[in-house]
């Protein structure tokens, strides 16, 4: 069975006031006195984030107890410093945020100027092993047009600087500002996919290959393909739920490769509009439908996500929990509902801030 991680990047916030609290530095000077989480968190662009990475899991449970403690401990070396850790993909409240005092971080700023300003958003990641480059490339080029589908499962930032953003993922907006960012072609074979890379960073654009910002890519570290278009979820069982759909569209595609099945031949173009509709709508109105790029209802779509996915998802003994997983986030929102209810049930964007750093540890 194939392995599942995940990593969470988590906004560091002022307890009281709910405001991004620039202390990533401390927060990890401390963890690194614990012998237990000296190489689970670290740094990130901004010194308001402070990120984590789980270990690779089969489990599906084994993963939910290891996010969850994670979590937890995050919150207490950020508390021992008084500030908290809530995981939000845009902060609700205004911020200026802190550029990290790092060599990479400082190259990054004075290339991408106001871009680099504009990064503090939060996002979940996701490894899913593959058994080589060439496997990994070729799920790549058939999961593409499921990847908004998991973008509006985990929409979570509907806040930027004060305000509605009229959107359920601003951060996935946000981020698209990167030159490399954002869905891609179809390669063809892992060769190609190499080739495309070095000719990016030939450019002189990018400042290395970890700069290589699509929407899905082969891991420089792992044997993995990794799933970067998520927000960080607030709750822990939404990140669980999005990996083991990962896991399913990895399985899947890799059977219709092993097939001889030919990916869907999307374009950039059609990508891009459904990845803006996923942003904008999130579950609450329509989506494009994967395979027809035509609107469909929202929980009509996740539905045909689970049904793309069905057999992969039997094989694993993930059906009734995604089943069940995505049922329940209909029902109770994602993280962008639960944040835009805070606010109406309290008029506060602060109240928004501390609810959601009690639902980060729920």
């Amino acid at each position: 069975m194939r392995t599942v991680g995940v990593e969470e990047e988590l906004l560091l916030v002022d307890p009281e006031s709910g405001e991004p609290r620039a202390m990533s530095a401390a927060v990890l000077a401390r963890a690194a006195q614990d012998p237990a989480d000296q190489d689970v968190f670290e740094k990130e662009l901004h010194e308001q984030m402070l990120e984590f990475a789980t270990h690779p899991q089969a489990d599906p449970d084994r993963l939910h107890e290891e996010i969850v403690r994670c979590r937890k401990e995050a919150a207490r070396h950020a508390g021992d410093l008084g500030c908290a850790v809530a995981a939000l993909a845009t902060s609700p409240l205004p911020v200026s945020p802190a550029v990290g005092v790092n060599t990479r971080y400082q190259w990054m700023a004075d290339e991408y100027g106001v871009v680099v300003q504009e990064q503090l958003v939060l996002g979940c990641h996701v490894h899913v092993s593959v058994e080589s480059d060439e496997e990994g490339v070729a799920v790549a080029d058939r999961v593409r047009p499921w990847l908004s589908v998991l973008s509006a499962l985990s929409a979570n930032s509907p806040f930027w600087q004060g305000k509605d953003s009229g959107y359920s993922s601003y951060r996935s907006r946000v981020w698209q500002r990167w030159p490399s960012a954002g869905p891609t072609e179809l390669f063809g074979s892992a060769e190609r996919y190499h080739h495309r890379v070095a000719d990016m960073l030939a450019t002189g654009t990018l400042l290395d290959e970890k700069m290589v910002y699509f929407d899905i890519r082969l891991s420089q570290q792992y044997p993995t393909v990794e799933f970067r278009v998520a927000d960080v979820c607030l709750h822990a069982d939404t990140a669980v739920l999005l990996a083991a759909l990962a896991r399913a569209l990895v399985d899947t595609a890799a059977r219709e490769w092993r097939e001889g099945r030919e990916p869907a031949g999307h374009s950039v173009s059609l990508l891009r509009l459904a990845a803006w509709r996923a942003a904008r709508s999130g579950l609450t109105e329509e989506l494009l439908h994967p395979v027809t790029m035509r609107p469909m209802p929202a929980e009509a779509v996740v539905r045909a996500l689970v049904g793309h996915v069905e057999d992969a998802l039997a094989a694993s003994g993930d059906l009734k929990r995604v089943r069940e997983g995505c049922a329940e986030l209909l029902r109770r929102g994602n993280g962008a509902r639960v944040q835009r209810e805070l606010l109406e049930s309290t008029g506060s964007l602060r109240e928004v801030v501390t609810g959601c750093v009690r639902h980060t540890q729920a």
